[in-house]
């Protein structure tokens, strides 16, 4: 399912928090009604982890990964690597990065399979990005925008794309990907998904902006409906039960 939030009144919530299959990042200091949404939706299966990356609150945009790993960049201190190696399940691999484009958010999508990188990204960061994160990794740009980390998101569902990109280019990214695409909106009609929303392969976190139309175009792309039953389904299910259990 899709879930609006917001992170002190900024509808931007996928430049306060990072979230994979196997882990969730939000960023420290925030109101505690932020925090708490995270954990009531994701606390059964993976951690939320209060974090900051290289003092900054803005860990969505600069840090990468996946259900294999995190690249933080080389400015992050050595406490907070310590904090999140502590915090994050064992077989999640973290790995500083020494890159020009240090964002690495922004200028990396990916999710645990692919990842679609920025034309001028170091070969170096490429190849610890392929051995980290365990990924194929594919140079590309997204309607014209090279920083492909803001302008598309990815699960291993599905990805949503900037609204400008062409049906051919969707194509033919989406048969790169393995994935369908579909574009379109976060918060009302932003071009910038990644900053917007984060999303994993059962749950998505959408700023409060987003109208009832893009939810639906995310949950469907996604396949969020499906992933997950919902919890109310299952406690009627398992009310249901107890009561006949009674009866009988």
């Amino acid at each position: 399912m899709a879930v609006r939030v917001q992170f002190e009144n900024n509808n931007e919530v996928g430049v306060f928090s990072k979230l994979t299959n196997s882990y969730c990042l939000v960023a420290i200091g925030g109101s505690e009604n932020f925090y708490s949404i995270f954990e009531s939706e994701l606390a059964e299966t993976i951690p939320v982890v209060h974090a900051s990356i290289a003092g900054c609150r803005v860990i969505g945009r600069m840090c990468v990964g996946n259900k294999n790993g995190l690249l933080v960049p080389n400015s992050t201190m050595d406490t907070e690597l310590q904090h999140l190696r502590n915090s994050l399940p064992d077989k999640v691999r973290i790995q500083r990065v020494e890159e020009r484009l240090s964002a690495l958010g922004n200028v990396i999508a990916c999710n645990d399979y692919v990842a679609l990188v920025h034309p001028d990204l170091d070969r170096e960061t490429e190849e610890i990005l392929a051995d980290v994160l365990n990924v194929e990794v594919f140079r590309q740009t997204i309607a014209a925008n090279v920083l492909v980390g803001s302008y598309c998101i990815l699960s291993n569902q599905g990805g949503l794309v900037h609204p400008q990109t062409s049906i051919q280019d969707q194509d033919e990214l989406s048969s790169l990907l393995q994935v369908p695409l579909v574009a379109g909106t976060v918060n009302r009609g932003s071009e910038v998904i990644a900053a917007g929303m984060v999303v994993n392969d059962w749950c998505a976190f959408c700023g409060m902006d987003t109208t009832s139309t893009e939810l639906s175009v995310i949950e469907s792309i996604f396949k969020l409906n499906e992933a997950h039953p919902s919890a109310i389904a299952t406690n009627m299910r398992a009310s249901l039960i107890e009561r006949l259990g009674v009866i009988l």
